[in-house]
């Protein structure tokens, strides 16, 4: 058994296929399967399931992929210690960012990060927080940007900024004669979110008292940006949220919308940056944080404790 098998195995069950995996690892075929087979004889047990052109984990197989990931990582590790015992602030951080976050925090970011860290630059990833946050346990990123509280006892987690919500709505709308919109005044029939997976959309839920939001009463949208649902809204569908960073971006302006602060004293989201607890990137991980409180409105700066 080496690293390289380790590779091998956690490729077909990433692509579920052994000619992509093959690809992917840059080796011929037969040559993945050939070294996939002598692992598992050397271990007596099956894999993965081979029937037809599906492959599937066996359930000894899912125990050893899971193992394999850990062992990728803690490989990886030794390079990137290396590494950073050399220059701590020196080498690639790959960053998940969720899609709420990522057009609206990164513009401020990323000019920051360029001064700040000239050695360390950003390879950044935007998947929702179901999708970047095993990846960051895995190691295949350093850290992600998120605005949920993760329990993953592999993880640490670092507050950056707490972000109010803004409601969005057309310009001629009612509400729009209000300073603020409290979730009460909203007809839930008239209430456009995200689709499940954004922690945007539960976030905002958790905020509701009204129990027919988010039954199946809410305007039957779909949308998987932010962007989508508000040029929705100014066309008039209905009524949205935005967080106040897209309002600094210039989202939310215009003729045909306007926005206003929801009330209410949860009516915000923590952001937050998620690293492994025993990451040898912590120094730069820290510096990005820093980085990250300095480059944010002082709108959307201060931690409400």
């Amino acid at each position: 058994m080496n690293l390289r098998d380790l590779q091998y195995i956690v490729a077909v069950a990433d692509h579920a296929h052994f000619g992509n995996a093959a690809q992917a690892c840059n080796v011929s075929q037969p040559t993945l399967s050939g070294q996939i087979g002598k692992l598992e004889q050397e271990l007596g047990v099956e894999i993965f399931s081979r029937v037809g052109r599906t492959v599937r984990p066996t359930e000894a197989g899912e125990q050893i992929i899971a193992h394999a990931r850990r062992a990728i990582a803690a490989a990886a590790d030794i390079v990137d210690a290396a590494r950073a015992n050399r220059d701590p602030l020196s080498g690639r951080l790959r960053l998940g960012v969720i899609p709420t976050i990522a057009p609206y925090l990164m513009p401020y970011v990323l000019p920051l990060t360029a001064e700040k860290l000239p050695n360390a630059p950003l390879v950044l990833v935007e998947e929702t927080t179901a999708h970047i946050v095993p990846q960051v346990i895995e190691g295949k990123l350093d850290a992600a940007i998120v605005a949920t509280q993760e329990d993953a006892p592999e993880l640490v987690s670092i507050d950056l900024y707490d972000e109010p919500f803004f409601v969005a709505m057309p310009s001629n709308h009612p509400l729009a004669a209000s300073k603020t919109v409290a979730m009460e005044d909203i007809d839930p029939r008239t209430l456009l979110l995200l689709t499940d997976g954004h922690c945007l959309r539960n976030q905002l839920l958790d905020l509701c008292s009204n129990p027919q939001v988010g039954g199946g009463v809410m305007a039957d949208m779909r949308a998987t940006s932010l962007e989508t649902l508000l040029h929705l809204a100014a066309a008039g569908q209905g009524v949205t949220f935005l967080p106040r960073l897209a309002i600094e971006c210039g989202r939310g302006e215009g003729e045909r919308l306007a926005t206003r602060p929801l009330a209410g004293d949860s009516a915000y989201r923590r952001v937050r940056l998620v690293h492994r607890r025993r990451s040898p990137r912590t120094k730069a991980l820290i510096e990005l944080a820093r980085v990250v409180r300095a480059a944010i409105p002082a709108s959307v700066r201060s931690l409400k404790g």
